[in-house]
């Protein structure tokens, strides 16, 4: 064949098979030696296509991982400074709204006003979430977190810090978290992640309250509020800047941002009712406690805005050795249903016990109890509701995790 021939060789078009098609300027005689010339030409062509492609997919796959990895890593930091930040601030607005006048009813009033304010925002949310993606559910959820904490911060009565509670309706930071993991997990590793989120959370838990304690005693009570608005916008500035749009597996069918049918149609679900029914009556009480908790520290124990801090700041020790290992020991021995059980019967006695206290020790000693019993139930319902919700839908549990959290 000389070096002049032009040849042009394909696949049998009709057929898919390796039947060699010949065109050249000249005509070619058709020889065995010729055929498997050509085929073998071919089939080094194709090889070297293929192997093109592979490298090419195995470069986007890396690419992604990576993207995915950045997410995650961003998302873990920002729960560590949103769980810091809340506690910051929390564990001192007893001494704020005492400075401002406040009785310890007044106080209570208020923070069911937050509570109404979380429930009523939380099927708003996650319908943004399932419409709208991850990213600008978590945008807003920040800024709504800076906009709360500012005004509180800056209040000068108890109207003033009445009125913050308002902007905190789409405050669903630890939520919108929970559904970037859910996108970003597989149904097997689900529940792991969410348990890390949970590792995250317990880590800032930890800081938070002690932070807010020393900076209430040093700098008034009014610091901890504006610190938290600050952190809280250095965690939206890196959501804006670093954090790209989560492609979602299953786009939603409907763009209606309020679907009432498929919120009540999710409520009434028989798995998602028995979760529910559960978790109200293992929840009521230690709302209870936690709503009134920096009150009773102030007022039954006598701590100064520092130490009951450090009061917090032990729950949230408590809390991290629970996320990091316990959940994840125990959740692989025992079954979800057994560990409900358990969990159930250990709040229920800690609860009777509650009303034996006599003095500081023995309720840092009952806290144990109550909080790997709450750490266990909580991870074990949240891993059931992604479950039991398509993934067309994962923004709807942020309102079942609201009435979870805030109806106690």
């Amino acid at each position: 064949m000389g070096k002049k021939d032009v040849i042009y060789t394909s696949l049998d078009g009709a057929t898919g098979e390796s039947g060699i098609q010949v065109v050249s300027k000249r005509k070619l005689i058709q020889t065995t030696e010729t055929t498997a010339f050509l085929k073998e030409k071919f089939s080094r062509l194709e090889a070297q296509r293929l192997e093109k492609e592979g490298k090419l997919s195995e470069v986007n796959k890396k690419l992604e991982e990576k993207k995915n990895k950045q997410i995650l890593v961003i998302t873990h930091f920002n729960v560590f400074m949103y769980a810091a930040c809340f506690f910051m601030q929390s564990g001192t607005l007893p001494y704020l709204t005492k400075k401002l006048g406040a009785d310890p009813v007044t106080f209570g009033t208020l923070q069911t006003a937050f509570s109404v304010c979380q429930l009523l925002g939380g099927p708003i949310y996650g319908r943004i979430g399932d419409v709208m993606g991850e990213r600008f559910a978590i945008i807003l959820a920040f800024s709504s977190t800076t906009l709360t904490y500012l005004v509180t911060g800056l209040s000068y009565n108890i109207p003033t810090l009445f009125l913050s509670r308002i902007f905190s309706v789409l405050m669903h930071v630890m939520q919108g978290s929970q559904m970037v993991a859910t996108s970003l997990s597989t149904a097997e590793n689900r529940a792991g992640s969410l348990a890390q989120l949970g590792f995250s959370y317990g880590l800032g838990m930890v800081v938070g309250p002690s932070l807010g304690g020393l900076c209430t005693t040093n700098f008034g009570e009014q610091s901890s509020a504006l610190l938290s608005a600050l952190g809280s916008l250095f965690s939206l500035i890196l959501v804006i800047i670093f954090v790209p749009q989560i492609n979602k597996q299953t786009k939603p069918k409907e763009s209606n941002l309020l679907h009432l049918k498929k919120m009540s149609g999710l409520i009434v679900k028989p798995e998602v009712r028995g979760l529910l029914l559960i978790k109200t009556i293992c929840g009521i009480p230690i709302g209870i406690l936690q709503s009134m908790f920096a009150v009773v520290a102030m007022e039954q124990f006598g701590l100064p805005a520092d130490q009951n801090g450090f009061l917090m700041s032990y729950i949230g020790v408590l809390t991290l050795i629970m996320q990091g290992a316990g959940v994840a020991l125990i959740s692989s021995r025992i079954s979800d249903l057994n560990i409900v059980k358990v969990s159930a019967v250990t709040l229920a006695l800690s609860y009777l016990a509650l009303s034996l206290l006599r003095g500081l020790i023995d309720f840092l000693i009952l806290l144990a109890p109550l909080v790997f019993s709450l750490s266990l139930i909580n991870s074990v319902i949240s891993s059931t509701l992604t479950k039991v919700v398509s993934t067309e839908i994962q923004g709807f549990k942020v309102y079942i995790f609201s009435y979870l959290l805030y109806t106690n």
